[in-house]
């Protein structure tokens, strides 16, 4: 098991990472962040991909759909968004949010990483 900060810095280690953070979707907070700078502010980040992920949450249960969410991709210009929500009775109503440089990122092996990375957090 990784505490918050280990995961964040294997987090970072994935080719292209431009930032990373750990965000409670009840509250919209970043329990923890790493990079970003001035090319991408994570708590902002954080708290509008919250909305993203209660958006989806709603949907799916208006669907009826009784399927879990493993993670959500968003495509820009330049960058990969990959939000992977937490499942494990530890991380319950967790996620965690990667922004990628598109150019530097091989988005299948990130996707891998940042499974591997959320299935042995312990927060």
């Amino acid at each position: 098991m990784a505490n918050t900060e280990t995961s964040l810095k294997e987090a970072a280690q994935i080719e292209g990472a431009i930032g990373a953070a750990l965000v409670d979707y009840t509250s919209g907070m970043a329990l923890g962040t790493i990079g970003g700078g001035k090319e991408l502010d994570l708590n902002m980040a954080a708290a509008g991909n919250t909305d993203v992920v209660r958006a989806k949450v709603r949907t799916m249960e208006m669907l009826g759909l009784k399927d879990g969410i493993e993670d959500i991709l968003i495509t820009l210009g330049g960058q990969y968004h990959l939000i992977r929500l937490l499942n494990s009775r530890d991380a319950n109503g967790l996620f965690l949010y990667l922004a990628l440089d598109k150019t530097r990122a091989n988005l299948a092996m990130a996707r891998r990483q940042l499974q591997q990375i959320g299935d042995k957090i312990q927060v």
